[in-house]
């Protein structure tokens, strides 16, 4: 199932923003087979249960990929899989979410603990903040933002709170260091949520692997600019086929 791949989505907006790359890359290649795979809906804040119930649910020897929550959840579950895994994308992911003394290029804590207050007083005025938020940057950002939003399905407050933990408590260097697959990681270059200088930071601690930076994009690019990652994409998976 090397022509098989899955992405996960990000975090409280659903699958609906990666659809278009979906459509994208199977438009570019009809014998690859993409899927979109909903995070689970845990009330559980351990990394481990979420990517227990990802490893028991998704298929053996697939491309894994995925949007921030997503990419990080992907990366972790390839390191877990090693050689049952095709290779690895990323798409605005970060390897730390929230900064910290040895990554700095994050969000910083501060910031993030008001955010997840915000979402226990008010999960639906957080998610049309993080839709704001995911879509800064973009040439139209308020209609991308409303694009995120309507889409966005109704999850309970404590599986959005787990989700966030979850975001805070991942740190994907030592999965990244430990998976010898290929690996593309893209990263926007008007990202509000994740910084830019993510791609050299982890440029510096992974010479080896494949790094993208789209000049101008949002955090939402995959929804934004879908045919140019995919175009991306794509010619990585050739490259990595040929390898």
């Amino acid at each position: 199932m090397r022509d098989r791949l899955i992405l996960l989505p990000g975090w409280g907006l659903g699958s609906a923003p990666l659809e278009p790359l979906a459509d994208a890359l199977r438009g570019l290649d009809a014998r690859l087979r993409v899927e979109i795979e909903p995070l689970p809906l845990l009330d559980s804040s351990d990394p481990a249960d979420w990517l227990d119930e990802l490893d028991a649910n998704l298929p053996q020897d697939a491309w894994l990929g995925g949007w921030s929550l997503g990419g990080m959840l992907a990366s972790e579950l390839a390191a877990r899989r090693g050689e049952r895994c095709a290779g690895l994308l990323t798409l605005a992911s970060n390897l730390r979410f929230v900064a910290a003394p040895t990554w700095s290029s994050a969000m910083a804590a501060e910031t993030f603990d008001v955010f997840r207050q915000g979402c226990a007083a008010d999960a639906r005025a957080t998610l049309k903040r993080f839709a704001l938020l995911c879509a800064q940057g973009a040439t139209d950002s308020r209609g991308l933002s409303r694009l995120l939003l309507g889409a966005a399905p109704q999850v309970r407050a404590e599986s959005l709170l787990a989700g966030l933990d979850v975001l805070a408590a991942l740190d994907t260097r030592g999965a990244l260091q430990d998976f010898v697959g290929p690996q593309l990681h893209l990263f926007a270059g008007a990202d509000a949520l994740v910084p830019a200088n993510t791609a050299a930071a982890l440029l510096a601690l992974l010479p080896d692997v494949e790094i993208g930076l789209i000049d101008s994009g949002s955090h939402a690019f995959a929804l934004e600019r879908p045919h140019e990652i995919a175009a991306a994409i794509q010619a990585f998976l050739h490259e990595a086929d040929d390898d």
